[in-house]
């Protein structure tokens, strides 16, 4: 009898995986990949280190997707967390969680997980396509036909799985052709926009306190309509603004409301654990035990170093003042700039500069059980190029690899 025929575009995680499940299924599988190597962008997660997935329980993974999660339940009720940690450690990689339950392998290298995937495909005899990109999609009567690719490749296939990712770090490959060949065959692609993204503001003071990071604080973005509060944790100054993971994790809903309302500003609450009432008292104290200390200094027992100065501007204050010469108004007005220190939020960076893509193929037009197509049959979409994200933690690759493995079995057994 003869072998089922898939064709996998795209050897990034969800690729990779797709093609490996279709051959678990005893399909002749074939894989075709842009760029010279395999997991150009899969080398970069989570810094290098590969953040592959998350240890918590599935609603509340699905919570961190920023809309549309429960279109993930069925694919991660075939493959989830436990399942890809398991795919790995039988390999010979084990894993480890971190911080807020964050899985990574033991050896803190992306190129870990990268060979255990090569290394499987090789195993397989999964036939690859390097440095051939996709130019077009042959569909007859609403059902694939086959690919033309590279110079003057074509495979004929009735099962194919897209997997080309969005547009975010184009230098891996991620620009987008794929879309504009799914709008050519009636498929809706949802605006493409950054994710995970630094956020660009109006001050021109990020450009010297760039590369410093501030702990344990707290953000608030309002727009005219709305407002988003986050949680406690970490941010960083870029030269153009701000970054780190609590503003990549809001960045999407910040530059949502940006558009839609038309401006946006952060408060940085740089001592959450406070109320306002708790801090004014505790300046109070500093301000009256150190009565002849210089504003500067108090101001340095407070705020990092980089911040004494910038805040003195602010303020109007006079650097070279004791404690003993601020007023109650002065203290107050210190107390409020600390607790809610406003950036006004110009823009997001832009899509080359994004960890991932928002946007992409209309969850309406695929089958979430299935991952096909609803509108030409075997036809398969996996990974990031379908309008589904989330925050930081390894949400979003393990979207990638159940979407991927979901894809690949389908289409073996359509």
């Amino acid at each position: 009898m003869q072998k089922k025929q898939v064709v996998v575009v795209g050897a990034g995680p969800a690729g990779m995986m797709a093609a490996i499940r279709a051959s678990e299924l005893k399909s002749d599988v074939f894989l075709i990949e842009k760029n010279p190597t395999l997991g150009k962008k899969l080398l970069l997660s989570g810094k290098g280190r590969c953040n592959l997935t998350n240890a918590c329980a599935m609603d509340e993974f699905l919570s961190n997707f920023s809309h549309h999660g429960q279109f993930l339940r069925d694919a991660f009720g075939k493959f989830f967390n436990q399942d890809l940690i398991d795919f790995f450690e039988k390999r010979g990689l084990g894993m480890r969680e971190e911080r807020q339950r964050r899985i990574f392998p033991v050896s803190d290298r992306s190129a870990s997980v990268l060979n255990i995937l090569k290394n499987e495909l090789d195993k397989r005899h999964i036939k690859l396509f390097l440095n051939n990109p996709v130019k077009d999609i042959l569909v007859k009567n609403c059902v694939v036909c086959g690919v033309h690719f590279g110079e003057n490749e074509f495979l004929k296939t009735n099962s194919l799985i897209l997997a080309t990712g969005g547009v975010s770090y184009k230098f891996t490959g991620s620009t987008g052709e794929v879309f504009n060949l799914l709008k050519k065959l009636g498929h809706t692609i949802i605006e493409l926009k950054p994710g995970l993204v630094p956020l660009i503001v109006s001050q021109n003071y990020p450009s010297f306190l760039e590369g410093l990071v501030l702990k344990n604080i707290c953000l608030e973005f309002v727009s005219p309509k709305s407002r988003i509060i986050s949680q406690s944790g970490e941010l960083l100054f870029t030269g153009t603004g701000i970054s780190g993971p609590l503003v990549l994790s809001l960045s999407g809903k910040a530059g949502d409301l940006l558009r839609k309302d038309g401006s946006l500003y952060v408060n940085i609450d740089l001592k959450p654990a406070l109320s306002i009432q708790q801090l004014e008292n505790r300046l109070l104290r500093e301000f009256n035990i150190n009565s002849n200390k210089s504003i500067r200094k108090i101001m340095g027992e407070l705020l990092p170093l980089r911040l004494i100065d910038l805040f003195i501007r602010i303020l109007g204050f006079d650097p070279r003042k004791k404690a003993n010469q601020v007023t109650a108004n002065q203290r107050r007005k210190f107390a409020y700039l600390l607790k809610s220190w406003r950036l006004d939020i110009c823009a997001t960076s832009p899509l080359d500069q994004a960890m991932i893509t928002r946007g992409g193929v209309s969850l309406k037009e695929i089958n979430p059980r299935t991952m096909e197509s609803r509108l030409i049959k075997g036809l398969y979409f996996a990974g990031e190029m379908i309008d589904i994200d989330a925050d930081t933690g390894g949400f979003n690759l393990q979207a990638a690899f159940s979407t991927g493995y979901l894809a690949g079995g389908s289409a073996a057994l359509s």
